[in-house]
Formats: structure tokens, C-alpha cells, sequence
């Protein structure tokens, strides 16, 4: 069965390619480009990882990440939560400590993005 993933990117190019990518390489993607929406698809998808971007226009990707935690029901779920894993232009030491005290798995540069990233970042951290 293949990977599911809710990208979050307020880009719509790179959010575009960056599912074209990923489904070429085995992984299913859905798109959202706001929190809101982020927060709403995944509680729908129940998508096996969250992609999110740091910046997410005026949204912080931390705060979107907290609400996605907040929102996931923890009654009669067969999932302990969903796997967010941030992305960005910018450099994982720009936000490290940000990251490490936020509930997501890890980090991935846009640039590096790929699904063996995606897939070695999940087997890393679960």
C-alpha cells in the first residue's frame, strides 16, 4: 500500500511539483495551502505523514502543527496521532530549536525533498 501525505504549502507551484514528485516515487498526495485547511484534511485524510511548510504565508507551520495535534480525535482512534514533518527554504538550524520542542517528527530542506527522504525520516523517528 502506498504512503499518504498531506503536503501544506501555500505555493502552488512548488506544492504541484513537489506531488508530481512524490507520486512518482510511490507516495499518494493530497494538497492543502492554508492551516485551516491542513487542520481539516488531515482529520478527513487521516494521511500516514504531514508534510507542512515552515512559513505558511501570515500562518506559522509550529502553530498549524500544534492544532493538527490538538484536533486529531484520541477516542476510538487507531492511530496515536499524525507524523508532521517540516519543510522549508530555509535551513533546519535556522529553527532547531523550534523543531525540537514542537510535536513533529523532523525536518526536510525543500530542496532534498523526496520520497526516500520522507520514508527514511519515518523509519528514523518510529
Amino acid at each position: 500500500m502506498a504512503l499518504r501525505c498531506l503536503l501544506v504549502d501555500d505555493d502552488v507551484r512548488f506544492a504541484e511539483s513537489a506531488r508530481v514528485l512524490l507520486k512518482r516515487e510511490g507516495i499518494e498526495v493530497d494538497i492543502a495551502s492554508t492551516g485551516a485547511q491542513a487542520v481539516r484534511r488531515t482529520g478527513e485524510l487521516r494521511p500516514d505523514v504531514v508534510l507542512l511548510d515552515i512559513q505558511l504565508g501570515e500562518e506559522s507551520g509550529f502553530e498549524v502543527a500544534r492544532e493538527i495535534q490538538a484536533s486529531w480525535p484520541t477516542a476510538d482512534s487507531s492511530q496515536d496521532g499524525p507524523r508532521i514533518i517540516l519543510i522549508s527554504t530555509y535551513s533546519e538550524a535556522d529553527f532547531g530549536r523550534l523543531i525540537e520542542v514542537s510535536p513533529v517528527l523532523g525536518f526536510i530542506d525543500k530542496s532534498s525533498l523526496s520520497a526516500r527522504a520522507v520514508r527514511e525520516l519515518l523509519e528514523d523517528r518510529c
